[in-house]
């Protein structure tokens, strides 16, 4: 797997301060996408131990309130058997800290379900975020003025609760 940038510092993708793993491949190609450099599979740098590693201690500081993983579309198959171990990780070290996922897919319609995103390691991924940001990006329901998302058809799920309740329940901030 590669990955396109890190933002060790981010506070528009998830509350508080994050780090922000931009992950490449993405074969949704939506119209207006900010990060449409993310799409080939091939962009950017191998996601290696090293680079791992340089994430894990990025998160390290109390101030950094969780990890946000974009695209691209960590949510390829190829992207979530790369993850899924570093995201193991990172719930191991940090257990506190939110992970926040941004996707394309639907959770009910295509990660919950046979689609062509679910793999062996979709279950587990799901498993370790907290924060699903869900729905491909529409042009025409662009709004600026919402919070953590680009259009309005996006939905933030509270993974947790969801799979509790076999339901897609929206996230609350506190």
């Amino acid at each position: 797997m590669n990955y396109g940038e890190i933002k060790k510092t981010d506070v528009a993708n998830g509350p508080g301060v994050r780090v922000s793993l931009f992950v490449s491949g993405c074969t949704h190609h939506c119209k207006g996408c900010f990060n449409s450099e993310t799409w080939d599979f091939s962009y950017g740098q191998e996601f290696t131990a090293d680079i791992q590693e340089e994430l894990l201690e990025l998160l390290r500081p109390e101030h950094i309130a969780g990890l946000t993983i974009l695209g691209g579309e960590p949510f390829e198959p190829s992207n979530q058997r790369g993850l899924l171990p570093f995201l193991r990780k990172v719930k191991e070290r940090y257990p506190k800290k939110s992970i926040w996922c941004y996707t394309g897919y639907l959770l009910e319609r295509d990660l919950w379900n046979e689609s062509s995103a679910r793999c062996g390691a979709t279950d587990e991924m799901l498993s370790l975020i907290d924060v699903l940001v869900d729905g491909e990006f529409i042009q025409e329901q662009k709004n600026i003025a919402l919070k953590f998302r680009g259009s309005e058809n996006q939905r933030l799920i509270d993974v947790p609760q969801s799979r509790k309740q076999e339901n897609v329940c929206f996230y609350k901030e506190d």
